[in-house]
């Protein structure tokens, strides 16, 4: 509960000054004033007489102020260093939202090439990197499978030299850390490239291993055109795959003969990748001509029936248009698309593109170009309500005991920055479960609701921060001090996304005090991320990354709050912190 490290001086300083305000004249604050402080300068509306004494009771260890219901200046800071003060709404730590919703109503985190701990081309496959996925709450996985020797399936980016695991250790993997932060059902979004003989086998793992977990049909639910809840597919693991159309629907022997000729293409994950000439062209300095020359003709997988029966309520159909989705796809087809695609979609038909995610999932993966495990804006693609957005995850690990992993629509985990900040932002929120309640906004049927445009007939929130401090800034190895500045940036739709920097202190990164305000108008503060990125001053045109802190606009705390600080790689630079206002 407690920060235990020694608090600034110009901290201490920063918080006598609103003790006294309140002490007045007095050596200690009793309990009513403490709870006029908690409810004028904290916002803290629902505190009361038996809130404030509670405070007195956990953070005051002078016994006579205690029994006096008093909390002495020492108290009063062991409190505003606390966890109730962080800027962080502490009640979001644990789930909170309704869980109830059928998943197309959450944003749900999720990871690309989950398997890769580097580069696409030549970077190491690691199991840690699905452990360590998982440990961040990650709820949709990728594999892909490639035929292996002796009938054993392996997990790799094919056409590349990336290194090799086999399937059965992924799904072991899956089956030993899949609910160990997160109740709340697994995807795995398998990307399928196996023969009929080795699906079988890759079946048959599924089922052996992971047993009970496995949704292996569908729920007996009362049947409302919807897909089930996170609630009732708690602790079960799902699998995202093609599925054989003559097992859905038996109508005719026409009918499903040319469906089973459809399904028989290869995912349309990769023929979207096909497009992407970078693409081709680095695979080409890693692999023959003539197999990639094969790669682009679309050879056919034949999906084997063991594989096909384990697809329950994540079938993966090709995307061809909203209309054709709404007319013809079902509500447990979900389709993938690459970031360029879905880039224009938002651009031409934002609204459309948010009607089309109420009611089906839609994953949204990094494009084939992006060799180096880069990651897109996740933002663009939450603005429209997609909630598979997937990221690369790399994860830097020197054993298997030791696992370390910076996270963030499907993105590369492994691969830290802005990206996997957002992220890492969003999916704190509700205890960190990986489902994040769409807001009303998105799931209304009625508004037409579009990210594009402005909403000037909309009532702003006027957003006032003011960055009063810094303390203990980590310091770059090759220097012995700082001239650090805040950028507070508000990630949202294109109309509120705004960036304000303070100014530059000299020389300290012990105690930088800086003491500026910040006015920020927010439309659509139910979409909003707000990023306090601390950064060095180099020279006049560069500056370097020295720790940031990312949340949702409504996680929000108003009143003096501590802002902690994470690393490029996503981990505790405690003590590090800043000390600011927060007003809306």
């Amino acid at each position: 509960m407690l920060k235990k490290n020694k608090v600034p001086l110009s901290r201490r300083v920063e918080i006598l000054s609103l003790f006294q305000r309140y002490t007045e004249g007095l050596s200690t604050l009793p309990a009513s004033a403490l709870l006029m402080f908690l409810c004028k300068e904290q916002m803290e509306l629902t505190a009361n007489k038996d809130t404030a004494e509670d405070l007195i009771d956990r953070y005051e260890i002078e016994e006579t102020a205690v029994e006096s219901r008093c909390m002495t200046f020492e108290g009063f800071l062991r409190f505003m260093e606390s966890k109730d003060c962080c800027v962080f709404n502490r009640s979001h730590k644990t789930v909170y939202q309704d869980m109830d919703q059928p998943l197309t109503s959450y944003f749900i985190s999720t990871s690309h090439n989950t398997y890769l701990t580097g580069d696409q081309l030549v970077g190491k496959s690691h199991l840690d990197a699905y452990v360590s996925a998982l440990r961040k709450g990650c709820r949709c996985l990728e594999i892909d499978c490639w035929d292996g020797p002796d009938t054993e399936p392996v997990v790799y980016h094919g056409y590349t030299l990336t290194t090799k695991i086999l399937f059965k250790d992924v799904i072991r993997t899956v089956e030993q850390h899949a609910f160990e932060v997160s109740a709340y059902p697994v995807i795995l979004s398998l990307e399928n490239h196996c023969c009929e003989a080795q699906q079988q086998v890759m079946a048959k793992y599924l089922t052996s291993i992971l047993g009970d977990k496995l949704l292996k049909s569908p729920l007996d639910h009362p049947t409302t055109g919807d897909l089930p809840s996170p609630n009732d597919l708690m602790y079960k693991i799902l699998i995202k795959n093609k599925k054989l159309k003559s097992q859905i629907r038996r109508e005719d022997k026409t009918e499903e003969s040319a469906d089973e000729g459809e399904d028989a293409d290869a995912d349309d994950e990769d023929e979207d990748e096909e497009d992407d000439e970078y693409s081709i062209q680095f695979r080409a300095m890693f692999w023959s001509p003539r197999k990639m020359g094969s790669k682009n003709k679309k050879e056919k997988v034949a999906l084997h029936k063991d594989l096909s029966d384990l697809v329950i309520y994540t079938r993966s159909v090709k995307f061809i248009s909203f209309c054709h989705s709404r007319d013809n796809q079902n509500c447990y087809e979900n389709t993938s698309m690459a970031e360029k695609k879905a880039r224009k979609l938002m651009k031409s038909s934002g609204s459309s593109f948010i009607h089309h995610n109420q009611r089906f999932l839609s994953r949204i993966y990094p494009a084939g170009s992006r060799t180096s495990s880069s990651n897109y804006n996740p933002q663009e693609f939450w603005n429209v309500g997609a909630q598979l957005g997937s990221c690369h995850s790399v994860c830097r690990c020197t054993s298997s005991s030791s696992v370390s992993i910076a996270h963030s629509v499907a993105l590369n985990f492994q691969s830290p920055g802005l990206s996997m900040d957002l992220n890492n932002g969003r999916f704190q929120d509700n205890g960190g479960c990986g489902y994040v309640l769409k807001p009303a906004v998105l799931m209304s049927r009625e508004r037409n609701f579009d990210p594009n445009t402005s909403y000037r007939y909309l009532k702003p929130i006027q957003l006032v921060l003011k960055v009063i401090s810094g303390s203990n800034l980590p310091v770059i190895k090759s220097r012995n001090t700082l001239d650090p500045f805040v950028r507070v940036e508000i990630h949202g739709i294109a109309f509120d996304s705004r960036s304000k920097s303070t100014h530059i202190v000299k020389n300290n990164s012990l105690t930088p005090h800086w003491d500026t305000d910040m006015n920020f108008s927010i439309t659509v503060p139910e979409l909003c991320l707000v990023r306090f990125c601390v950064r060095d001053q180099m020279t006049l045109f560069k500056s370097e990354f020295v720790g940031q802190y990312t949340l949702p606009f409504t996680s929000l705390k108003k009143g003096y709050r501590w802002v902690p600080l994470l690393s490029r790689q996503g981990c505790s630079l405690d003590p590090a912190s800043l000390f600011v206002l927060v007003l809306y």
